[in-house]
């Protein structure tokens, strides 16, 4: 059963696509302590994306951020480059495509998905992330 009380982890990684790996193990620890095994799966692949994304495109540091508040798990990605992400292309162009799929995929499994401008340690950058609420 998972907690009602809220909680927040944050992973700093470096621009190392190992990292990637790293980030989704780490979320399934944490979800799997926290009684949240249900949400595993997508919120695993929706890291993944947005990790993804931070190590790939830009090439500073990156964060990993999960916080479980009121029944909503919030995932998110901060890197330290400000431009906004490209915007996600419907899935049924990207088909036949090697890129782009990463965010198409975030809006399709996330409840909701958005990005923010962010400074962090003096740095600025932007903060990419998603939410999956855990409906019983």
């Amino acid at each position: 059963m998972p907690e009602n009380k809220s909680w927040e982890y944050s992973l700093y990684i470096p621009n190392d696509l190992r990292a990637v790996t790293v980030s989704r193990r780490t979320l399934r620890l944490i979800l799997t302590m926290h009684g949240l095994i249900r949400l595993v799966d997508v919120a695993e692949l929706l890291a993944t994306e947005l990790v993804s994304n931070a190590v790939r495109h830009t090439k500073g540091p990156a964060a990993l951020r999960v916080r479980w508040s009121a029944g909503v798990l919030r995932i998110g990605a901060w890197d330290a480059d400000p431009a906004p992400p490209e915007p996600p292309r419907p899935l049924g162009q990207l088909a036949e495509s090697e890129e782009g799929r990463g965010l198409a995929l975030v809006r399709a499994c996330a409840d909701v998905w958005g990005w923010q401008p962010l400074a962090r340690d003096g740095n600025r950058g932007k903060f990419v992330w998603c939410e999956l609420a855990a409906v019983a």
